[in-house]
């Protein structure tokens, strides 16, 4: 477990250094060229924005699907000892989606507060 979250702290650190090359192309307030006229960047990070909150949005129900499947999957699982322990694990690894939406969501508010999209 301790490798996995090294590889994947690493592996957020790493995407960390591109951001500011990625900011740092694109123009300052003015339009993009071969997008509309008076497209600016603010415009496409407002989309964006709105993009990410509609996949968080859909992905935090399918996680809400899966407790309630795995729900009724330990209730009826008739007391054979394996079937309860699979449910309980599924509970617990989508609990620790839902966190991660959770803070993704935390993380894509602090954005467009920052950067005032």
């Amino acid at each position: 477990m301790k490798k996995f979250l090294a590889q994947v702290t690493g592996a957020f650190a790493a995407t960390q250094f591109a951001v500011g090359k990625a900011f740092a192309a694109l123009p300052d307030p003015g339009t993009i060229q071969g997008l509309q006229e008076g497209t600016t960047v603010d415009d496409i990070m407002s989309i964006i924005i709105e993009v990410v909150g509609v996949v968080l949005n859909f992905i935090l129900l399918i996680a809400v699907i899966f407790v309630i499947v795995a729900g009724i999957r330990l209730i009826i699982s008739g007391g054979d000892e394996a079937q309860k322990d699979k449910a309980k694990q599924t509970i617990i690894y989508v609990v620790i989606g839902i966190i991660v939406i959770l803070f993704a969501r935390v993380i894509v508010s602090l954005v467009n507060n920052l950067f005032g999209a």
